[in-house]
């Protein structure tokens, strides 16, 4: 440095004002507002959080519907013959539509007795095929077979077909509605 150069202020480019000291007012003031704005950040998040919980453990509360749905009259089903049959879903949504209904596989063993099957496969659900010549329920998705107590004959399911229950009343062959049978 040279005697001819401008002594430096310091450092900073910048001149600093200090601003004056807050009055408590305004302190009090910010402390109000930071935790008002604290408050409802939290009214927020409970207000989003509140359903989204609700939606989750709804389900755990909520009791299945199951009501006997008529299926046909009685000397509508031979002996012997497994036949698909169609009903009303036990819990359908308003606006479900033709989505409600739902099908089972009925099969009649003597003048008195039927058993329904699933039309899903226990494996994953895919949809079974009677086979009325072979007299076994065929999985097309992979390979699954029971024979026609709804046992399992082959492949990959773990368990035979769920069954719905079904009775006779007044000469009608009734299904008990479930929610879809899986397993």
């Amino acid at each position: 440095m040279s005697d001819d150069d401008p002594p430096k202020k310091s450092d900073d480019h910048h001149d600093h004002h200090e601003a004056p000291p807050a009055s408590a007012d305004t302190i009090a003031r910010r402390q109000l507002l930071g935790k008002m704005s604290v408050a409802l950040g939290v009214a927020g998040g409970v207000a989003l959080a509140v359903p989204a919980v609700g939606f989750i453990i709804a389900p755990l509360f909520r009791h299945p519907t199951r009501e006997w749905r008529p299926i046909g009259a009685v000397s509508e089903f031979k002996v012997g013959e497994t036949v698909n049959v169609m009903f009303i879903d036990a819990s359908p949504l308003p606006w479900a539509g033709v989505t409600a209904r739902t099908a089972a596989w009925l099969r009649r063993i003597t003048e008195t007795d039927f058993q329904a099957f699933s039309v899903n496969c226990a494996h994953l659900g895919c949809p079974v095929r009677w086979m009325p010549d072979a007299r076994l329920f065929m999985c097309p998705c992979h390979g699954g077979v029971y024979y026609q107590d709804g046992t399992v004959a082959a492949g990959p399911p773990p368990h035979a077909l769920p069954q719905y229950p079904v009775r006779v009343r007044d000469g009608q062959v009734e299904i008990r509605t479930d929610p879809i049978p899986m397993g």
